[in-house]
């Protein structure tokens, strides 16, 4: 926890669950709730759906997008959404630029998205003393930010890509 304070993140517990994450005023959080009898039952198959609805709509903005985790990435999962570089890119190698969590209880689910749109150094920075302070091996180059992947994007803001 004072790790996380001395870079000015307030630590709290995330609904969701999930590995220690940074979020600030450059990261998006998308939460969807929903009350459904047998929550359960669509746990892995809600990651995908997911998973794949973000990579294509990055995808339709002309990001090389995919789902996957990536070898050392923080808080690591198989439905991470990543950008992969391309012609032109501003980045040499692929890196995460949406993570996702859920909770399930019963009659209801949480599912949990946080996209890094800007300022992923200060994520980077904290995220690298915290999880060496929690023995988690990861790598920091796989954390990336949304705005690097769109031409032209330093004056942009999100919505305005849109």
């Amino acid at each position: 926890m004072e790790a996380a304070q001395r870079h000015g993140f307030t630590p709290v517990v995330r609904q969701a669950g999930g590995r220690a994450a940074a979020y600030h005023r450059g990261t998006l959080i998308v939460d969807h709730i929903e009350a459904e009898a047998e929550a359960m039952m669509g746990h892995q198959a809600r990651f995908t759906d997911f998973g794949e609805l973000y990579a294509r709509a990055l995808q339709r903005l002309g990001v090389q997008a995919r789902m996957g985790e990536l070898a050392g990435e923080y808080c690591a999962g198989e439905h991470s959404v990543h950008g992969v570089p391309g012609p032109g890119a501003r980045v040499d190698a692929p890196v995460k630029l949406i993570g996702t969590a859920q909770r399930v209880v019963a009659g209801a689910w949480l599912f949990s998205s946080v996209f890094v749109i800007s300022e992923s150094a200060p994520i980077r920075d904290v995220l690298d003393e915290v999880y060496q302070r929690m023995q988690i091996p990861w790598i920091h180059r796989p954390l990336g930010r949304l705005m690097t992947w769109f031409p032209g994007s330093a004056s942009r803001t999100l919505p305005e890509l849109y």
